[in-house]
Order: C-alpha cells, then sequence, then structure tokens
C-alpha cells in the first residue's frame, strides 16, 4: 500500500501544468542531443545538468527523467536512419530498424522505437516501485559465488549475439572484459590491473 501511495502522490506532483512543461522541454532535448552518435543518456543528462539550476526539486527531477528518456530514445533515431546506434541500448534496434528504413518503412520503424520505449519504460517503473523492496532485500544478500553466477549469465547471454563467428565474438568480449576490469573495484575499492599507474585508477576511457 506504500507504494500504491506514493505513486499517487508523484503522479499529483507530475501532472501540474509546469512540471508537465519541463517534461517536454526535458524530452525535446535530451532527444535532440541524444541523436548525437557516441553521446548517451547518461552523457547526455550531465551536459545538461545546469539547465535544471533554477528550478525547484521536483521539476528538475522531472525534467531529468525527460532529458533521460529523450536520449534513450534519441540513439534510436540514428540506429535506425544510419545504423549508428547512439548508445549501447541501441545496438539491437540497429539490426532490425536500418532494415527496415533501408526498405522505405523508416517511419514505421521511427514510431515503433517511440512506442516501445514509452510502453516500455511505463511498465519498468510500476514493476520497480512494486518489486525493488524485496528485491533490495535479495540483493544485499550477495555472495561472491552470486557476482560470479551473474557475471556467467550475462556471458552466455552476449554470446547468444556472436553470430556467425563465435571467434570474433569471443575476442571482442575478452577485450572487452580485461578493459572493464582496468581501475579501482566499485565495491572493495581495490586497483586492478593498473600495475602502479595512477592514470588507470580511473578505468580506461
Amino acid at each position: 500500500m506504500d507504494a500504491i501511495n506514493l505513486l499517487i502522490e508523484g503522479f499529483s506532483l507530475a501532472i501540474q501544468p509546469a512540471n508537465l512543461i519541463f517534461a517536454v522541454i526535458g524530452v525535446f532535448i535530451g532527444t535532440a542531443v541524444g541523436v548525437l552518435p557516441g553521446i548517451g543518456p547518461a552523457l547526455t543528462v550531465a551536459h545538461l545538468l545546469p539547465v535544471t539550476f533554477k528550478l525547484d526539486p521536483g521539476g528538475s527531477i522531472i525534467m531529468f527523467d525527460g532529458i533521460y528518456y529523450g536520449g534513450m530514445y534519441g540513439g534510436s533515431t540514428t540506429a535506425i536512419l544510419l545504423n549508428t546506434p547512439g548508445e549501447s541500448a541501441a545496438v539491437v534496434t540497429a539490426l532490425e530498424g536500418n532494415k527496415m528504413a533501408r526498405a522505405g518503412r523508416g517511419g514505421p520503424a521511427l514510431a515503433t522505437a517511440a512506442i516501445g520505449s514509452f510502453v516500455a519504460a511505463l511498465v519498468a517503473t510500476i514493476a520497480l516501485a512494486f518489486l525493488a523492496p524485496p528485491l533490495v532485500k535479495v540483493a544485499v544478500k550477495f555472495a561472491p559465488w552470486d557476482y560470479f553466477g551473474l557475471m556467467l549469465i550475462a556471458f552466455v547471454t552476449v554470446s547468444a549475439t556472436f553470430g556467425s563467428s563465435p571467434l570474433r565474438g569471443l575476442t571482442s568480449l575478452a577485450f572487452g572484459l580485461w578493459l572493464g576490469l582496468v581501475g579501482l573495484d566499485q565495491l572493495t575499492g581495490q586497483a586492478r590491473l593498473t600495475f602502479g599507474v595512477p592514470q588507470f585508477l580511473d578505468g580506461v576511457e
């Protein structure tokens, strides 16, 4: 019941006209910046942080959400039209969306991406509101072997997208894993694969 009450309170704040305008502005700006290849949602939010300095806390969070989701959708635009994903989440969109664009169905592909993004975000937000408390209780009990199993599942899932060349896929996976391991461990703070070089503590850009 607490989750429902908090959702109702949040929606009552979000549907205020001023906050709706902030959301529209955030989505528009986020989409415009997110269309640029290589700029993902997180970087979009970081770049547009000063835009929200003069807003109240509720309006700034709502604009941040609009910027983030606009950036997520903007990445799919370049993936569909140019076969250049704007961020990692749009890679799968490029596989099918660009084929539709080449076949002269770019409009339906963009509309499908927009509708799918909206529906998925709505379902995910509602699910998160109700499932977050029990999931947190499970997450804090994770032990090292649980993290190992989780990473193993992730690698098996990635291996399903290797396509016709498992060797190239495994090479890319190993290289990406090696780059990701460089720097400070986020859980323990231990330096990994830095070889005594201070510049590697922040990881590989």
